[in-house]
């Protein structure tokens, strides 16, 4: 969908992609999805070879922060892409609007990203205690 308008739309007499902005914006999307998409599987496969909940926990705050971070971003460079488009209800930036007003309330429920990366930090500092624990004892 998104190729398809950005093929179509022209500003300033040249088509929306020939833009060096709009492919940088393009690219800055990819890479973060790309990137949230690595971890994510790393998690998962973590999840599925046994690693127990509690060294997980801090991957998956992480992951959720990034994920939500990652949403916004996407939905805020999407939006100034689309231009006036974006924020009405109907038309080709339709999707766009709706990702944008969403992202906030997909956000929430997952926790707060100040108490989600909190709760790493404890978790990064808890091991390290524990990891200098034992090589004292060795």
């Amino acid at each position: 969908y998104q190729r398809r308008v950005h093929g179509e739309r022209e500003t300033f007499g040249k088509k929306l992609v020939q833009h060096p902005v709009i492919r940088y914006k393009l690219a800055e999307m990819v890479r973060k999805i790309e990137a949230l998409q690595d971890a994510n599987e790393r998690i998962a496969y973590q999840f599925a070879m046994g690693v127990p909940d509690g060294q997980l926990g801090a991957q998956c705050a992480l992951l959720k922060v990034q994920a939500s971070r990652t949403f916004e971003h996407c939905a805020r460079e999407a939006s100034q892409i689309f231009g006036g488009s974006s924020i009405v209800k109907e038309g080709r930036g339709k999707i766009v609007e709706r990702l944008y007003r969403l992202v906030r309330a997909y956000a929430i429920p997952g926790g707060s990203e100040e108490i989600l990366l909190d709760h790493a930090m404890n978790s990064v500092v808890r091991q390290a205690k524990q990891a200098k624990l034992k090589k004292s004892k060795l």
